[in-house]
């Protein structure tokens, strides 16, 4: 089936096959993911005989807070509940109600609170609702919107809320709306703070620091703020998949080990939004673009496998004596080594960390094996004796062959 985003183009997601597969399981499913990222449609596309219930309506979250039995009585035949975090209470209530009819697919739920959201299902809803995650598309589906960009910087600079390809509404304009509307209110009311003018920098340092690690102590002290403060406020923007924090991976390898976490932005367009970029050519110079690109590819090996129904283990890898690794995929034994480079051209020095990585391996946890891969921003994709070469164009082979 294809899916719409309220109007205009349609495209497929990944995820559809596996929002079926749970919904025959399970009675209730819970799609979450950020604000704008298809959910709802999604839903609304998959289970078009459920009435649709959005609970961003006052009167309606009233009614379902206020008198949850009727509420539900309502819709004894199941329905679809967008956003259901405004009234997390109505959860053991569902709860009951799947009890005495559990028939698969019953109600579905979407939300854009991860953690809250979670927490809650888990505690009413343990063994009885499948949780899904949808991002933003990947690039493979991207693709399937008529004007998607052709060109990489174009990409990286629109990033890839569907939104901005559905309506064709200028990147930057959207960006914008979306961070009034989202990150410096819904965001900030679950913060509760009540400065604007405290939280509104707090994004954009954050963005400056994507595909870095994270120095707590240094971020709230740009900040205005206490250690303590941005870890609460860091958090609450990763529960709302704004950004993700990618460990150190460190199984005793050696002792010189970086332990900080890396920071990642989910969308680049949104993470140049933040940095002031205002084209894509601004892009081609700007200091910063070896680490938009390493962040539009660790979103992408991201998706790829949220998108199949799975959460990845990810992690980064770097030593205080200079070897380091962009980003590592642990799959039981097996570790994949992933470097990033924006460059269009390959060079011999591209795959020095992961030649040196794979040698601190073999020495000193043999029963490993490691594949290696170089995404670059060139247009052919190769196989070589260091590495899978991989053309930033060829980035859905990554989750065609790991995921």
């Amino acid at each position: 089936m294809q899916i719409g985003l309220d109007s205009g183009a349609m495209i497929p997601r990944l995820l559809e096959s596996r929002l079926r597969e749970l919904a025959g399981y399970y009675p209730v499913v819970a799609v979450i993911g950020p604000r704008q990222s298809g959910k709802t449609t999604l839903c609304r596309m998959v289970f078009p005989d459920r009435p649709y219930v959005s609970f961003e309506a006052l009167d309606t979250r009233a009614f379902a807070a206020e008198d949850p039995r009727a509420f539900l009585r309502a819709h004894q035949y199941g329905a679809v509940f967008d956003e259901v975090q405004r009234v997390p209470e109505l959860l053991s209530y569902l709860q009951t109600e799947v009890d005495e009819d559990p028939e698969p697919g019953r109600f579905v739920l979407t939300g854009s609170q991860h953690l809250g959201l979670a927490a809650a299902i888990s505690q009413s809803l343990a063994g009885r609702c499948g949780l899904l995650t949808l991002l933003p598309p990947s690039l493979d589906e991207l693709r399937r919107f008529p004007n998607a960009p052709d060109d990489l910087y174009s990409l990286l600079f629109q990033g890839a809320y569907p939104r901005i390809y559905d309506r064709d509404i200028p990147a930057s304009r959207w960006l914008a709306d979306y961070v009034a509307t989202y990150i410096q209110r819904d965001v900030r009311q679950m913060l509760n703070v009540g400065d604007l003018n405290s939280f509104t920098g707090f994004p954009r340092l954050c963005a400056g620091r994507s595909a870095r690690e994270i120095n707590l102590s240094a971020l709230g002290a740009d900040a205005g703020i206490t250690h303590n403060t941005a870890r609460a406020w860091l958090s609450v923007l990763e529960t709302s998949f704004i950004l993700l924090r990618l460990p150190a991976w460190h199984l005793n390898l050696r002792k010189q080990l970086i332990k900080a976490p890396k920071l990642h932005l989910f969308d680049t367009g949104l993470l140049c939004h933040l940095l002031g970029i205002q084209d894509q050519e601004q892009l081609h110079l700007h200091p910063l673009r070896g680490a938009i690109f390493e962040t539009w590819v660790v979103s992408e090996v991201y998706k790829a496998f949220t998108h199949r129904g799975t959460t990845p283990a990810l992690f980064h890898y770097r030593e205080s004596r200079g070897l380091e690794v962009d980003l590592l995929l642990e799959q039981g034994l097996r570790l994949n080594a992933l470097e990033m480079k924006s460059a269009a051209t390959l060079a011999p020095d591209f795959f020095r960390n992961l030649q040196g990585f794979r040698q601190r391996l073999a020495g000193s946890q043999p029963e490993r094996g490691i594949g290696a891969w170089l995404v670059y921003g060139g247009d052919e994709s190769q196989s070589r004796s260091q590495a899978k070469v991989l053309s930033w164009r060829d980035i859905g082979q990554i989750g065609a062959s790991l995921a």
